[in-house]
């Protein structure tokens, strides 16, 4: 097969950003036409479908190789450009990263301060769950990602980031009501305190403390927000696993308690990023790593 030609592989990106064909004509300065035809001609050079034609429109798994290339061409290019120094105005370098919910209220903010001010970098976090965030990763939707995932993904390179610990924990009047007596009894009976409806963490702890017998109870609490998360624990809503780092004042304060303390959680984290030699994402890397090393068990 031929090299790809660039402006197809950029047009494919406008589509799949702009959500339409009309929308990424106007982006381009170019007719619908024009673009239909190019995203035709780059699918019928690699012999595959690359688009699912729906609204907005969605690349299929083809599609999503050739997006990340388009935004990892397109990142080299500025890299280039500002080296050569022909930026447009010292406009900062944008850098998009994927983090998880615990990581981003915990330590990761940390990291970006500590990153050197030149080159100018401009930070744009999704905050995702981290065994999801390698999805990001894949689509080309960002450069980089904190996630659970040790493989890397393709065009990636992967690096141990430490590991987070977790705690079992609850309000002191909610254990008593709910926790009195065996915990592989109780605890799967108790109301619990969950992040969403991917989250399995808490009923991942309940079969490992009642060797699978069961999950966590149906009655649970959804609560979005790390810092959300350990306020309703604190509260007395229901049980959770509450991030040792968020956990540490609110024990200090009597607010909670570790019902568990034998039995504390770890969750492995890595960092994933595009391999390109990109000054910019090389000391975002350098930063969240360092930084990881000394908020993170090893």
């Amino acid at each position: 097969m031929d090299d790809l030609p660039l402006d197809q592989v950029r047009t494919l990106l406008a589509v799949v950003d702009e959500g339409t064909f009309d929308a990424a004509a106007a982006a381009l300065h170019v007719t619908p036409s024009a673009v239909s035809q190019r995203v035709k001609a780059l699918e019928q050079r690699t012999g595959r479908v690359l688009l699912l034609r729906t609204r907005p429109v969605r690349p299929t798994e083809s599609g999503e190789v050739l997006v990340r290339l388009a935004r990892q061409v397109a990142r080299l290019e500025r890299d280039a450009y500002a080296e050569l120094g022909l930026g447009s105005g010292g406009e900062p370098t944008r850098v998009s990263v994927a983090v998880n919910a615990d990581s981003l209220a915990t330590w990761f903010l940390g990291a970006l301060t500590r990153v050197p001010g030149e080159p100018r970098l401009s930070f744009e976090l999704r905050r995702e769950d981290e065994s999801h965030t390698a999805a990001l990763l894949r689509e080309g939707t960002v450069m980089a990602a904190v996630t659970s995932s040790p493989e890397a993904v393709p065009g990636c390179s992967v690096r141990p980031l430490g590991r987070m610990r977790y705690l079992p924990a609850a309000n002191p009047e909610f254990a008593a009501r709910y926790l009195a007596g065996p915990l592989e009894e109780t605890l799967p009976r108790a109301p619990v305190v969950t992040f969403d409806r991917r989250d399995d963490f808490q009923d991942a702890f309940v079969r490992r403390l009642t060797r699978g017998r069961t999950g966590a109870s149906t009655s649970r609490h959804l609560i979005p927000t790390s810092e959300g998360f350990a306020e309703a624990v604190a509260a007395g809503l229901g049980w959770g696993m509450v991030p040792e780092t968020q956990a540490e004042p609110l024990l200090r304060a009597g607010r909670l308690i570790v019902f568990a303390p034998d039995h504390p959680a770890d969750a492995p984290l890595y960092w994933q990023q595009w391999k390109l030699d990109s000054p910019a994402l090389a000391a975002v890397a350098e930063s969240v790593a360092a930084t990881a090393a000394t908020a993170l068990r090893s």
